[in-house]
This record gives C-alpha cells, structure tokens and sequence, in this order.
C-alpha cells in the first residue's frame, strides 16, 4: 500500500522518522510530505498558495535511505495531503499517516489539531486516513507510538475509502499497554488554552494542564490511565437544519 506520511510539527520533528521507519519495515511504499514549518493547530488549512504557488524542498533523512522521497512542504499538512492526491509527489497514496505528534490529540479540540486534520483532509479526498498522537513524557516514547501507528495503517488497509482514525498512545513501553479502547471524545483534551492577558496589539495565550474530572472512557482519560485510545472521526456533514430555511424564506420576502 502507497502511504503519505505527514504531520503538523514539521519534516524535521522528531515524530515523524519513526512512524515512516516503521511503515517502510512493514513493506508499505512510503513517501513523506510535511510542513517545512512547525504547523501545529492549523486543522485542516490548505494555506494560501492557490495563487502564488507553494515552495516544495527535497529533504534528507538518511534514516530513510534513498528509496523513501522526502518533501518538505511551505504549507500546513493538509495542502500537503492535497498535493499527495494530485501527485505531486508521485503516484496518488492510498492512505495518509500523520504524526506522531509532540502530546495528545484528544478530546473535541481535535477540530483544530492539524495533526487530525491532516487525515480528515485524506477523507475529503477519497482517501484513509490515520493520525497518531502520543502523550507527552520525557523522553518521548515515539518508538511505542510508532509501532502501533503501523499497526492502524495495516488495519486501514481493508477499510472503505474516507475512514478516519486518530490514535492516542500512553507513554509506556508496548507491554506496558494495558490495552486498546474506542475513546469517546472528552468536552476537552489534556490541556486547555487560557487568556492569560493582553496588551496594545497582543493576545497573550497560554497552554495549561486540565484539572477537571473525566469520564474514565473518553479518550483523554483512557491515555491516561494506560490504554490506546482510538476513535473513527468523519469531516464535515450536512444535519437536519430544522426551521433554518422557512426562517430565512421568511426574512428574504418580506424584504422584497
């Protein structure tokens, strides 16, 4: 199976070699594109290089070897799972694999990570899409994380085109995993950003750990609390609007 494998950290963050390691060792054919920049909560944003063009850099990861294309891309990782799909860098992948991504992606405020954006933008495509996330620690355990990404890509597989999964791995050893769990998404994810002040012409915004009780199956405490959160996500889709068109119907003749 062909496999982008990008992020939102950048080409050269640390999380993105091992999970490429470990799909080029489980014999998928592997192409990498991320952001040349750290790119993180930009969901996902396509950029603004419809008009000007986007800037695309051969990047060498020796790690890799010379089978493996690296890209890095000047845009956020969805324009680079567009590019991907319009094969820009070779043939059209099958499955875009996004991360590991530097702490977790859990919670609702999934919406803005680009990690997860990334493999939603792979849906809208027509693609399959796995994004990876591991809990922050010290040292960070991408090697765990990038086993069991591997092992969602191999999953996907055999998956309907435009399936989703994102993947939060706790930072332990893989025997250490006490197990797999579907996580429903928690109202807030491990952290939450704060208003600490603000001058003139600044917003000063902070990141500060949750302190709030969970339920122990969403996914942010399953992370927690030693297991494999996965969750299927789909993009956007159209609801029931209620009234909203009779409403609208409404204002729109009586100006007339």
């Amino acid at each position: 199976m062909r496999v982008l494998v990008t992020n939102d950290d950048g080409v050269h963050a640390d999380g993105i070699l091992p999970l490429a390691v470990a799909l080029v060792a489980r014999g998928h054919d592997v192409v990498v594109a991320a952001p040349l920049d750290d790119m993180s909560g930009s969901a996902a944003a396509l950029g603004p290089g419809h008009s000007s063009g986007v800037r695309v850099e051969t990047v060498v990861l020796p790690e890799l070897g010379e089978a493996v294309p690296v890209f890095g891309v000047d845009g956020p990782p969805g324009m680079c799972v567009m590019a991907a799909h319009l094969e820009a860098f070779g043939p059209r992948p099958d499955t875009i694999a996004s991360g590991i991504n530097h702490g977790s992606n859990t919670g609702r405020s999934v919406l803005f990570s680009g990690t997860v954006g990334a493999a939603l933008a792979a849906a809208n495509f027509g693609l399959k899409g796995v994004a990876v996330s591991v809990k922050a620690s010290d040292p960070w355990r991408f090697d765990t994380a990038a086993e069991i990404g591997a092992a969602a890509v191999d999953w996907i597989e055999g998956s309907p085109n435009g399936t989703v999964l994102n993947i939060n791995v706790p930072a332990l050893d893989l025997d250490e995993i006490k197990g797999v769990r579907v996580g429903r998404l928690a109202p807030f994810g491990v952290v939450r950003t704060v208003l600490e002040g603000r001058d003139h012409d600044r917003l000063h915004l902070v990141l500060r750990d949750t302190d709030e009780e969970l339920a122990e199956d969403t996914d942010t405490m399953l992370v927690t609390n030693g297991y494999v959160s996965v969750n299927a996500l789909v993009g956007p889709r159209v609801v029931d609007a209620g009234d909203a068109p009779q409403a609208l119907e409404a204002v729109l003749f009586r100006a007339r």
